[in-house]
């Protein structure tokens, strides 16, 4: 249930983008009151900095790898093998990368092909943490902070002229492979399609959270667990920005920005899993748990036809 509702506030957020809600809080609030402060945090930070709604995208690649964990294991006590849930996750990624495609299409009124959408991006991140799922917690984790150091020295020392600025928008590794994917850049908003290399490490530390969550270990033991690597990761995380090694950047998902956002995952976790299925808070959650089992719905209707409505 802490899951389903995780799950289901963050879709309830992006509903809330999707009618503007956000977008007119900001503008009808005096951006120096708390209100003003408030409202700045359900924007996009511009480039170098970490606000709330730099958070939604992580956390839901994450609980889709907390989800993962006890779907495919469901599956497999009911008899279906390695190869049978294999063979479904590559269909229903293929279908989110339509999906994805299919959303982009839309807003641009024609038909393109783009890849920045968050469906995109779990299309190979769901695929890249099935494979290593029954591995060790040791080898995944191995796994998910390689593929951030890969993409790290990618922006660092591949030095292709134009886009040798590691950290600078539209001039870095990310944008050229934009171009090779694409043939286009993002508009002047700086992601970049390649984002799904570092965030792979989300939907892995999902499944890791996912197995910890399922094992037979006491509550307490769990949420402690959850929540001291999580500020770990809050530490490293930061620290690598203010030291000046790696900015947070949420739009290249810099290593800075993918173990912060990693950290606020695993404690935001550890606080749902402590109020719902350790203290029993559960009255007012099934409207947000009902809307959590049906996120991918929700996330395309809002991407389309309900942003309209």
């Amino acid at each position: 249930m802490s899951l389903d509702l995780f799950r289901g506030f963050v879709m309830f957020l992006l509903v809330g983008e999707g009618t503007g809600f956000y977008r007119s809080f900001n503008r009808i609030t005096d951006p120096d009151s708390l209100l003003g402060m408030i409202a700045l945090q359900f924007r996009h930070h511009p480039w170098n900095g970490l606000r709330f709604w730099d958070l939604v995208q992580p956390y839901f690649m994450f609980i889709v790898g907390v989800a993962m964990w006890f779907s495919v294991q469901k599956r497999m006590t009911q008899g279906d093998s390695w190869l049978r849930v294999f063979r479904h996750i590559v269909q229903r990624c293929l279908i989110l990368l339509v999906l994805a495609v299919m959303i982009h299409s839309g807003h641009a009124g024609k038909l393109v092909w783009e890849l920045w959408n968050v469906l995109a991006q779990l299309s190979f991140t769901i695929l890249v943490a099935f494979l290593i799922m029954h591995l060790s917690v040791r080898t995944q984790l191995s796994v998910s902070f390689g593929l951030i150091l890969l993409t790290d020295i990618l922006y660092r020392f591949t030095n292709i002229p134009g886009y040798d600025q590691p950290f600078v928008k539209d001039q870095n590794f990310g944008s050229f492979m934009d171009m090779v994917l694409m043939g286009k850049l993002n508009n002047g908003g700086g992601w970049v399609a390649i984002n799904c290399l570092p965030t792979a490490a989300h939907t892995i530390w999902g499944v890791v959270a996912g197995k910890l969550l399922a094992s037979t270990l006491a509550a307490g033991e769990k949420i402690k667990r959850l929540a001291v690597v999580g500020v770990i990761g809050l530490v490293v995380g930061y620290s690598l920005d203010w030291v000046g090694l790696v900015p947070i950047i949420k739009r290249i998902c810099t290593s800075s920005f993918i173990i912060t956002s990693g950290g606020w995952c695993l404690v935001t976790l550890a606080f749902f899993y402590w109020l719902i299925d350790f203290k029993g808070v559960k009255n007012w959650t099934l409207f947000f748990a009902i809307v959590g089992m049906n996120s991918i719905f929700i996330y395309t209707f809002m991407e389309t036809v309900g942003k309209h409505w």
